[in-house]
């Protein structure tokens, strides 16, 4: 009785990048797994754990309310500033915990990715993904905020988990390119701190956008976490005016970024066995 083998091949896509986005899918139990994986390493052996979640925009709530709602009177809106305040920091949290995970996720799991085929795309996904948990748990504080200072959404609070889908779209966009560039360029780890920091000043957190004259206020949407923010506020704090174009430029912004990224982590994937 004879026996037949089949041998699998994987070659690299050649001429136009085929994105083939449906292989996440078939491998989403290893997605989740992956994600499992990164909420457990980042809670292991401390001494507070999931409290992290909410000290981290706690104390920074707390020091622009010192410093930019006490001493400097910036404006916020007619909202309490601890308020105005927390309701940008939850999103602004969830993009930089993602963006700086998704950056270095490739080159942290450099045993997998030498030993074993799967998509690439998951590495990176997954971190954007595991960020989500902090989110939910800070989340908890922002409601105790809202019911302590009186504050009930409108109807408008239907349309928040699309700034959620927005925030962590950018943080993916911006991630794959960090990501492919961080396996060849090894000193790019080294920049995110700092484009993080640099990023949340030009972003309307601990400031309103209302600041801004009115001409260039839409072209503020080029940094796709100003829409966000703005949204955030828009759909939780009652506020009776929407971003409108801002946050348009926004989508428009992120949706190019993550095509791009998306594009550029295919064309570069096939290299990462080779060079992490």
């Amino acid at each position: 009785m004879s026996t037949s083998t089949s041998t699998l091949v994987f070659k690299p896509t050649k001429g136009f990048v085929r994105l083939d986005l449906g292989r996440i899918w078939t491998y989403r139990e290893l997605l989740f797994f992956l994600v499992w994986r990164d909420v457990k390493v980042r809670y292991k052996q401390t001494a507070l754990g999931a409290a992290w979640a909410i000290l981290q925009p706690v104390m920074t709530m707390l020091v622009f309310f010192v410093f930019f709602g006490k001493f400097g009177k910036m404006p916020s809106d007619g909202v309490p500033y601890p308020v105005f305040a927390f309701t940008a920091l939850l999103p602004w949290q969830l993009f930089a915990f993602a963006l700086s995970e998704a950056s270095n996720s490739i080159v942290g799991s450099q045993s997998l990715i030498t030993k074993v085929y799967f998509p690439r795309l998951i590495v990176p996904l997954a971190a954007v993904l595991a960020g989500l948990v902090d989110f939910g748990i800070a989340f908890v504080v922002l409601i105790g905020l809202m019911l302590y200072f009186h504050i009930v959404p409108g109807v408008a609070v239907v349309f928040l988990p699309v700034f959620i889908l927005l925030a962590v779209s950018t943080a993916l966009a911006v991630g794959l390119w960090l990501s492919s560039l961080n396996v060849k360029y090894r000193d790019v780890r080294y920049t995110i701190p700092f484009l993080t920091q640099f990023w949340m000043f030009a972003t309307p957190v601990a400031y309103p956008s209302s600041i801004v004259p009115a001409p260039w206020r839409t072209w503020l949407g080029l940094n796709p976490m100003a829409g966000v923010v703005e949204g955030f506020r828009w759909a939780l704090l009652g506020k009776a005016t929407p971003p409108g174009a801002m946050l348009a430029v926004s989508a428009v912004a992120v949706v190019l970024l993550l095509i791009g990224g998306l594009i550029y982590f295919r064309q570069t994937e096939s290299t990462f066995a080779d060079l992490v």
